[in-house]
């Protein structure tokens, strides 16, 4: 693997946050899995995390709160 911005090879797996603009609503989800350049620190998803934000996103668009936080680790 190798990232597409500095093209570093070395990479770790962490967390982060993944923020979704939606109308005028702000959709936060706190601790997403990823995969992070060591050089970089651009995240990269797997496509079944990328999958999961999709729904999660998808949910949180129904209630259509101003912000709306999420926990993936509750939400997955």
């Amino acid at each position: 693997m190798m990232c597409m911005y500095c093209k570093g090879k070395e990479f770790i797996e962490s967390t982060t946050t993944h923020v979704v603009t939606y109308k005028n609503c702000l959709i936060v989800i706190k601790n997403v899995p990823c995969i992070e350049c060591e050089q970089c620190g651009e995240t990269f998803y797997s496509d079944e995390v990328a999958q999961i934000l999709d729904k999660i996103v998808s949910a949180a668009k129904q209630p259509a709160q101003e912000i709306s936080v999420i926990d993936y680790r509750q939400a997955a």
